[in-house]
């Protein structure tokens, strides 16, 4: 058994380099991250679970804004994941082949991740690319490669014009975790007080039901005297 190659488009695995620039924004915008959390994890696993090892290399990366890893290291990652990248006209060329062919409609994200497997030569029975979106939440950057666009789910076409609710906190951990205590507390209330208004009218209902029940069968029974 061999670990499956996952398709992962960042430099470090062609390069050995994870190095901190300025964000560029891209028309698959979840994808524009230069610190990514998710990604010292793999490197905690990459360290042999060493926590000292990955503390280390997080501590120079914080200084120098630079992670490089070479030799058996880099061999290991590249075992784990293959990578390519995709700028923004493959984005919308394989958006646009993918509808014109199959009907489907990639988010800009996901079609990142198939324009990598078609480079790779990965398009085989047993590749598998995850969607990460519904293209839906990208109406303007899929437009860009099919106009019209298909009709969103009636479910994400409300949330355009629903009101958008925020709240303003300080950056301050103790202050933001109060505010959630906050929000948790009020919402869980608000739930208890509509439980309590639906037993009180499912009370009433069936009480009410019950009374009509007993006047009809007392007017069937006056009927047959």
């Amino acid at each position: 058994w061999e670990p499956m190659k996952m398709i992962f488009s960042i430099v470090f695995f062609s390069k050995g380099e994870y190095h901190r620039y300025d964000i560029a924004k891209t028309i698959s915008p979840s994808m524009d991250i230069c610190v990514s959390s998710n990604f010292e994890r793999y490197l905690y696993h990459l360290a042999g679970d060493d926590s000292t090892t990955l503390a280390s290399w997080m501590k120079a990366f914080e200084s120098t804004g630079k992670i490089t890893l070479t030799g058996k290291k880099l061999e290991e990652a590249r075992k784990d994941f293959l990578s390519a990248r995709a700028d923004t006209s493959q984005t919308l060329a394989t958006i646009k082949e993918y509808h014109s062919k199959y009907d489907y409609m990639l988010c800009p994200h996901s079609a990142v991740g198939v324009s990598a497997i078609q480079q790779l030569g990965e398009v085989n029975t047993a590749t598998v690319c995850l969607a990460t979106a519904h293209d839906a939440k990208f109406p303007a950057a899929c437009q860009r490669a099919v106009d019209p666009l298909p009709t969103p789910p009636p479910q994400l076409s409300k949330l355009f014009g629903l009101k958008t609710r925020k709240s303003h906190c300080p950056n301050d951990t103790k202050v933001v975790q109060a505010f959630m205590e906050k929000r948790i507390e009020e919402r869980i209330a608000n739930e208890s007080a509509v439980g309590v208004q639906s037993a009180q009218f499912k009370k009433t209902l069936v009480t009410g039901l019950a009374i009509a029940s007993i006047a009809i069968l007392a007017a069937q029974l006056a009927k047959k005297r």
